[in-house]
């Protein structure tokens, strides 16, 4: 199956939604993204994305969690090799640009980053690999998980009783 209709680009600024990478192995009404709460980069976008999706519609789970680790394994990806953020979004899950750009589809004026879409996957996903790889060198690590604010908490689903993650 192609995952775009061979001829056809997507409009630039349309909502129209990138083709998922695969489907998801759950289906929530709200975005989940995983991502590596140790990276600088990565809890930067965190914060980012936390500030400019007014609306709250996504939602986090460190790789560091249990969560985040039975996410990344039940869509093929080793946690412990983890190079790519993954987004769930409906039934639909999204790994490395695919992911960003599908994200900037939620971040109100940031949505025209989706302009991106025009380059092909191929080459994109290259340079989102060169910089997941050098992510700790180029931007640090933190010695633990990112700690979001009191106001923020609510929108991570790493504790009890998040997506079936209850306290025993």
């Amino acid at each position: 199956m192609p995952l775009r209709q061979p001829g056809r680009r997507p409009a630039l600024f349309s909502k129209e939604r990138s083709p998922p990478l695969k489907k998801a192995v759950i289906n929530t009404a709200e975005s989940i993204v995983v991502f590596d709460g140790v990276c600088n980069l990565c809890s930067s976008a965190v914060r980012f994305i936390l500030n400019n999706d007014k609306a709250g519609r996504i939602r986090f789970a460190p790789l560091q969690s249990s969560l985040g680790q039975t996410l990344l394994e039940q869509h093929g990806i080793d946690p412990a090799n983890a190079r790519s953020f993954l987004l769930l979004r409906g039934p639909d899950a999204y790994l490395e640009s695919d992911a960003a750009l599908e994200v900037a589809r939620d971040l109100g004026p940031w949505r025209w980053l989706r302009v991106f879409r025009v380059i092909p996957r191929s080459l994109r996903n290259r340079i989102y690999g060169l910089i997941a790889r050098n992510r700790y060198r180029w931007f640090g690590k933190r010695d633990t998980c990112f700690v979001p604010t009191r106001e923020q908490r609510a929108r991570f689903l790493d504790g009890p009783g998040s997506l079936g993650n209850e306290a025993p």
